[in-house]
């Protein structure tokens, strides 16, 4: 096995035998210790005939092991006061849960099982379907939710598991059984596509010691890397309206595809949307739509970088009869930003709000354990903290407004959920 120490948060970084990465950072503040392991098992390694495949393992994974019951992990879990939460993403499954120092070995031990040997019972499976399904029914009736999947349908078409719902569909979940789901875990569960992050009051020796207990002896066939196309950013204006007139709000998903997180233009990117809609109260876009023209409930807009081109996004609840006006302001902000720019105070506003707020998004160990997750995952460097100050400081002015210029109304899908029927002719379902 390799090692090595970085600089900044410093933490210790382990490549096991079997290519399982443990990333450890001690934090001796408080006596606690948060435990993140995150597999390359989600919803882009499904086929389009069991969509929610990934989703439907995280809600059973942790209802027994090899040795342990359902009711067993519950009880050890409650008696040391423990939560365990699995989330399942496009790309990862991630397990999270942060115990007292003194529990670590028994608690890392214990994921250790729900990782590698899950029983996956029947009757959770038939427990959890029903629990999914009612999930699924409840986001078919939630104007917010039904215009982020729709959106994400028309920024990624042709089947783009991007383009999916990740949890699936009422029939495709019904069709799941248990045999699925422990064939997906064999298939994508393996200790070469394992990152585990540990930060907590715990030296990294001894937690380097108790993870190689628990996963240096595990063996499985390393997953086939999935690959997607690419889709082009100068797509056509897409529209859509999905009239739910039994609701009160109606949301606007309104977003393009823009550049990979690998991206060299990426800090600028995410200089630019913090402009856009994020800085203060939601940037321009809050500070037009909703505080000056008071039409929106919130307004904002976020940048999510991704292994193929990252949506950037733009999300509004108004009041149903200001949804034209609202659409109309949101198309001038992006025509506004796309020919003007930015302006050199709101670059230096935005790279001082952005390199300020580190120290609050590394102040919590499950907050430092998400940031280095990220690092491993798109491959940035132990020492990507230090660095990222002066990534943003370095943008300058041209190229925040050569990201702006990337955008235009006329490239935008654009999805309006909710009590509202078009004046105009785009397509309704």
């Amino acid at each position: 096995m390799t090692t090595a120490t970085q600089r900044g948060l410093a933490p210790v970084r382990q490549l096991f035998d079997n290519r399982a990465v443990v990333i450890v950072k001690e934090t001796p503040t408080t006596p606690a210790v948060t435990i993140s392991a995150a597999l390359q098992a989600g919803s882009i390694y499904e086929s389009d005939a069991q969509l929610g495949l990934a989703h439907f393992l995280s809600r059973v994974i942790d209802r027994g092991t090899a040795d342990r019951t359902a009711e067993s992990i519950a009880e050890e879990l409650d008696f040391r006061g423990v939560s365990l939460s699995v989330n399942p993403t496009r790309h990862t499954q991630v397990f999270n849960c942060t115990c007292l120092s003194e529990d670590f070995d028994f608690i890392l031990e214990l994921m250790g099982g729900i990782i590698t040997t899950p029983s996956i019972p029947a009757n959770e499976v038939e427990k959890r379907r029903a629990e999914i399904i009612t999930a699924i029914r409840q986001d078919e009736d939630s104007p917010a939710v039904v215009a982020m999947e729709r959106l994400f349908e028309l920024l990624y078409p042709g089947g783009h598991p991007y383009g999916r719902r990740s949890k699936g569909t009422v029939e495709t979940v019904e069709s799941i059984d248990r045999t699925a789901l422990q064939m997906f875990h064999r298939v994508r569960f393996a200790p070469s596509v394992l990152s585990l992050v540990i930060v907590g009051d715990v030296t990294p020796q001894r937690a380097l010691d108790v993870a190689a207990k628990v996963f240096g002896g595990w063996r499985a066939p390393t997953p086939e890397q999935g690959t997607f196309a690419s889709h082009p950013a100068k797509a056509p204006r897409r529209e859509s309206v999905v009239t739910m007139m039994n609701k009160s709000q109606a949301d606007i998903a309104y977003g393009f595809t823009t550049i990979k997180r690998t991206d060299p233009a990426y800090d600028a990117f995410t200089l630019m949307n913090n402009v856009l809609g994020q800085y203060s109260l939601g940037g321009r876009l809050g500070d037009s739509i909703r505080e000056r023209q008071g039409m929106a409930y919130y307004a904002f807009s976020t940048f999510d970088g991704n292994v193929v081109e990252s949506p950037l996004i733009i999300r509004a609840g108004v009041n149903p009869a200001n949804v034209e006006r609202a659409i109309a302001s949101i198309d001038l902000e992006i025509d506004k930003i796309a020919r003007e720019g930015l302006t050199a105070d709101e670059l230096a506003d935005s790279k001082r709000y952005l390199i300020g707020s580190m120290p609050r998004m590394l102040e919590t160990n499950a907050s430092i354990a998400r940031f280095l997750q990220t690092a491993e995952f798109f491959g940035l460097g132990m020492d990507y903290d230090v660095r990222l100050p002066a990534l943003l400081e370095r943008v300058t002015l041209d190229e925040a407004n050569a990201a702006a210029a990337t955008l235009s109304p006329d490239h935008a899908a654009l999805v309006v959920a909710g009590p509202y029927k078009p004046t105009g002719t785009p397509p309704i379902s």
